[in-house]
């Protein structure tokens, strides 16, 4: 039996330090000449993060600076000009250029700058999440002005579909005029199919004091194509069916009446420190005849330190045939700091 306890012993100290150091065996080069070698967690709009045994805080790189990489890890790998997705790893044969190993041992040449998301296949649970909370206050002495901003967002992501949960709301009171409140919540679900398709079903609501509306509850499903998608940024164009049901403040009609939606998505994640995602669906009515809906919005951000941003959003809704004394166009502009995880 004691013959056994160093093999034993061997086992362990194998499993336990050797495993860790061949889990970081994941080499970047950069353009000005640097090397790293650590773990790579993910690549995904244009910033890769790496983990190294040296530092307690991962890295941030832009995927732009990378010039040559080798990994020991395997990911889900989504390339700009292939309608696949593949498995495997990364072996740089020359500067700029890569291989990618896939499980049948076939090797695959790619551009890096072609390479657009790597998702490692072991990774937890818990790093598919993210989320950001941002808030903004405006208090005036004159007719005693309050006004408060809130917007909060959650999202897990798969090796093929993705969801995100989001609030906003809007409250705004003075002396001498009515109160405004703006809640808004939206449920987004996404798969992403072959050839740069993917299919679409969200589940919004709306409360809108100004347009008189106590709740307008949207559940759509369509599909959208992607038009441009690189490590900077993608564009895509959406199209399919909603249904749409009204209650309003005043004495206006209920309304339950069915829609089409077509709509467009630009999100430029890779422009230094800046941001932008802007999103336009418009609605025209099937059940309802004459009837248009549009539904804009857009988000600047500014990331400043670390995980802290600034957020400037802008929100438009319009509906030619809107409730007995409401109008036609409502918007917000809002402006927050926030913090992302």
């Amino acid at each position: 039996m004691k013959k056994f306890i160093p093999v034993f012993i061997c086992i362990i100290f194998n499993v336990v330090f050797v495993g860790n150091l061949s889990a970081q065996e994941d080499s970047v080069r950069f353009d000005n000449g640097d090397l790293i070698v650590g773990e790579i967690k993910s690549m995904n709009k244009g910033i890769l993060t790496l983990k190294t045994g040296y530092s307690d805080v991962d890295f941030k790189i832009e995927w732009d600076k990378v010039k040559w990489i080798h990994t020991q890890t395997s990911f889900l790998i989504s390339i700009s000009k292939s309608d696949n997705i593949y498995w495997g790893r990364l072996m740089s044969s020359s500067d700029s250029i890569v291989d990618i190993v896939v499980r049948s041992g076939m090797l695959l040449e790619s551009s890096i700058d072609d390479i657009v998301d790597l998702d490692p296949i072991e990774d937890k649970f818990k790093d598919r999440w993210s989320a950001s909370v941002d808030i903004g206050f405006d208090q005036a002495k004159a007719k005693n002005l309050t006004s408060i901003s809130t917007r909060i967002g959650v999202g897990y992501k798969a090796d093929r579909w993705s969801s995100d949960i989001s609030m906003n709301s809007l409250y705004s009171r003075q002396d001498e005029s009515d109160e405004i409140k703006r809640l808004e919540n939206t449920l987004n679900y996404r798969y992403v199919f072959t050839r740069g398709s993917y299919g679409i079903a969200t589940v919004s609501t709306l409360s809108n004091t100004e347009q008189k509306l106590d709740i307008r509850f949207n559940s759509q499903v369509g599909f959208g194509q992607y038009l441009l998608r690189n490590n900077h940024s993608y564009f895509g164009l959406q199209l399919g069916l909603n249904r749409n049901l009204e209650n309003y403040s005043n004495e206006t009609e209920d309304r339950n009446s069915w829609e089409g939606f077509v709509g467009a998505e630009l999100n430029m994640f890779d422009t230094g420190d800046l941001s932008m995602n802007t999103q336009l669906l418009t609605y025209p009515g099937i059940t309802e005849k004459g009837r248009w809906r549009s539904d804009l919005k857009l988000d600047v951000k500014y990331d400043f330190f670390k995980d802290f941003y600034i957020k400037l959003g802008f929100s438009l809704n319009y509906d030619n045939q809107p409730a007995v004394g409401a109008t036609e166009t409502d918007y917000v502009i809002q402006t927050g700091f926030g913090w992302e995880l």
